[in-house]
């Protein structure tokens, strides 16, 4: 964590902070100027809750975070999906002033931080030195499902000639197993894609805070241990992604993983889910200082 003279806090990747010439950072909800959700918020998002004024000044202040004294960096961010879909900069390419369509974007330019927003989603950054490219990545479950890592990864290599080996990645702060029930459509999803699926699951005796308080209401005529009330299954996005890294060739020593869950932690990150729909976004951004 790295927390900055103006009450900025960012989380940052062990194995991206070793590597020379790059940026990057997991922004949390610390240290802004938006009203919304709490007041003092460092919303990344352009959300129906939050100013347009404001959500600008705090992505200035985050990216003057992340860069320093070094020359301007343009942010290019995705117009999210929940898609496969990966966009491609490419060195003779115009940088897009407006969000592009899709889940995630790689380039090989210099002085362009890649943006990806999240709110329990997975991002993923990827860098690669030798072929100086990097990538951004949001996957929810739907993009999970999709492959959106794996394709990335496959398009780093199809486009700019990575060796899967040569790249590190750095999966952000998201929604841990713990807080991510989930019901019979996800894990249909999973199991027709994945072989592995059923190891993604476990099973979880969510809290219910209300019964909790008043259990009296919640006595079932039932005897003990045959209630209808059972365990939900609970997705781990975090493994379900480090997963297609290893089998798209990363190397699982270059891998990095926040133990950060954004639902545990709604004091430091933005949940969609554990603040019931009423959240800002986050930002995962990675960029290459040449």
């Amino acid at each position: 964590m790295r927390r900055s003279g103006s009450g900025i806090q960012i989380i940052q990747a062990a194995n991206l902070s070793k590597l020379p010439g790059v940026v990057h950072g997991f922004s949390t909800r610390v240290g802004g100027f938006s009203q919304a959700y709490g007041g003092c918020q460092l919303n990344l998002g352009f959300t129906s809750s939050d100013g347009r004024q404001s959500v600008e000044r705090n992505r200035r202040a985050f990216i003057r975070e992340l860069i320093g004294k070094r020359d301007a960096c343009q942010l290019v961010t995705l117009r999210q999906i929940h898609s496969g879909l990966v966009r491609i900069l490419k060195s003779k390419d115009r940088i897009p002033t407006h969000p592009l369509r899709g889940d995630g974007v790689i380039t090989r330019h210099k002085n362009v931080l890649l943006g990806i927003q999240v709110a329990d989603c997975v991002p993923v950054l990827i860098v690669d030195l030798k072929r100086d490219a990097i990538g951004a990545f949001h996957a929810g479950w739907r993009g999970t499902v999709k492959r959106i890592v794996e394709r990335g990864v496959g398009s780093m290599r199809a486009v700019f000639a990575c060796d899967p080996a040569d790249l590190h990645a750095a999966i952000g702060p998201c929604i841990h197993s713990c807080c991510y029930a989930v019901g019979d459509e996800v894990i249909d999803e999973f199991r027709s894609q994945f072989s592995y699926a059923d190891e993604l699951f476990s099973e979880v005796y969510d809290r219910d805070p209300i019964k909790e308080k008043y259990p009296l209401l919640f006595l079932t005529a039932r005897a003990p241990g045959h209630s209808n009330i059972g365990p939900q299954k609970h997705l781990d996005l975090v493994e379900a992604n480090r997963r297609q890294l290893l089998d798209a060739g990363v190397p699982e020593s270059n891998i990095w993983v926040a133990e950060e869950c954004t639902s545990c932690r709604a004091d430091l990150l933005f949940s969609h889910r554990g603040e019931a729909g009423y959240s800002g976004r986050m930002m995962g951004v990675v960029g290459l200082i040449g």
